[in-house]
């Protein structure tokens, strides 16, 4: 009797502590890792259980061959900004409940729609992509499960599942340059009138070869309501890019001049490049014929 009392009041007490929300240690604490690949975010959201003594993926402790919820606690959440590929296999944007199969010879790794899923509620036909990892022996001992981000560009990253001495790695990619345009149209459209969006806008375009003839336009319009040295250059840029370059001139002759007597901070920083841009374009200028005179008839 004695012995049920004493389970009633930890029951009693553990419910309470729960009603009060009393925030205690936990021993797989939670963490969120936020990488930003590109124009892309990306972020995990999981628990972390430790070792303590024992090895994981052994059936007793983490199952093998089996669905596993790749942590500990709730769901792991993985959610991506843009579109993914994930081992040359497209992921659409969105937020999933990372699943996986742990196994000796690979490591299955599961991206399922149930972002509330257990390993007893997991269903395969809520997945939206399997890919097939390869394990292999890290170089240290982890303690703690981790799950990180390494190798890092500005359209490639690895997302890398560490745990005792193993460790699976899955190949990242997103299409910066369709995400960075698709931005860029994204912000004038929202902010039509603002004249450094337009510029930054324009900018993009121009260094991108995209879109030339938009790019002039939003350009021209920065110039009304603002005219500076920096949306002059870019506007000398677009007109190069076009092979304008009789126009071109002019309006890198205007920003130059404007940005030596603005006083701005920021000009030093371009004038080397308004300067060998203007050289640039004036090498470039169509080629003028001389006409020789005919000379006097004879009397």
């Amino acid at each position: 009797m004695h012995k049920i009392s004493l389970t009633a009041a930890t029951i009693c007490l553990v419910a309470q502590l729960s009603t009060a929300q009393i925030k205690l240690p936990s021993p797989s604490p939670g963490a969120s890792v936020v990488q930003t690949v590109g124009t892309t975010d990306l972020t995990v959201t999981y628990s972390r259980p430790s070792l303590k003594g024992r090895t994981p993926f052994t059936g007793s402790f983490v199952p093998v061959g089996k669905v596993w919820r790749t942590g500990a606690n709730g769901a792991t959440l993985f959610t991506t900004s843009t579109n993914l590929m994930v081992n040359g296999k497209s992921l659409p944007a969105g937020s999933y409940a990372i699943m996986s199969i742990p196994a000796a010879e690979s490591f299955t790794l599961i991206f399922n729609k149930d972002k509330a899923v257990t390993e007893a509620s997991y269903k395969q036909t809520e997945d939206v992509l399997r890919v097939d990892l390869k394990p292999a022996e890290n170089s240290e001992k982890i303690e703690t499960f981790t799950i990180g981000f390494s190798d890092l560009t500005d359209s490639t990253a690895k997302m890398n599942f560490m745990w005792g001495n193993a460790k699976a790695s899955a190949d990242l990619s997103v299409d910066v340059n369709a995400n960075s345009a698709a931005n860029v149209d994204k912000a004038v459209a929202e902010k039509p009138e603002d004249a450094a969006v337009l510029q930054a806008a324009a900018s993009y375009n121009v260094s991108k070869g995209r879109n030339l003839e938009q790019s002039l336009i939003w350009i021209d319009k920065s110039i009304a309501m603002k005219e500076n040295f920096r949306n002059l250059y870019v506007k000398s840029q677009i007109l190069a890019k076009m092979g304008k370059f009789t126009d071109a001139v002019p309006v890198a002759q205007k920003s130059l001049a404007l940005g030596q007597s603005s006083n701005d901070p920021i000009f030093p920083f371009f004038k080397d490049g308004i300067e060998k841009s203007l050289a640039d374009y004036t090498t470039k200028l169509p080629v003028v014929p001389v006409l020789k005179g005919k000379g006097k008839k004879k009397a």
